[in-house]
């Protein structure tokens, strides 16, 4: 039996295939824990999300004051204050003086 000549060709024919797939294994990997959607970038992740949930109730407290206003202009039953407010306003005759005293 004999023995093949071991060449540096004959080495790298042979580990070729499994260095490339060790090298595609480590490029996945490192995108995984380093990439765009890898496990580091689940902290600003975190903080994105609280970031827009306190835009999201700032959102809502504008929407609820929005709805009270609509709400007091129902065309049924206007609010005398509001209507007040908005033909003053409309008017130009707003002094920026003025002082509101509320009766209640």
């Amino acid at each position: 039996m004999s023995r093949s000549q071991t060449t540096f060709r004959n080495v790298f024919r042979r580990a070729a295939l499994p260095a490339l797939a060790l090298g595609f294994i480590a490029f996945f990997g490192i995108y995984a824990v380093v990439g765009s959607n890898g496990a580091l970038a689940y902290g600003d992740y975190q903080r994105m999300l609280a970031r827009q949930q306190m835009h999201l109730v700032q959102l809502k407290n504008q929407q609820a004051v929005l709805a009270n206003r609509v709400r007091l202009l129902d065309p049924n039953k206007v609010d005398p204050d509001i209507a007040d407010e908005l033909t003053r306003k409309q008017l130009n005759v707003v002094n920026p003086n003025e002082v509101v005293v509320p009766l209640k």
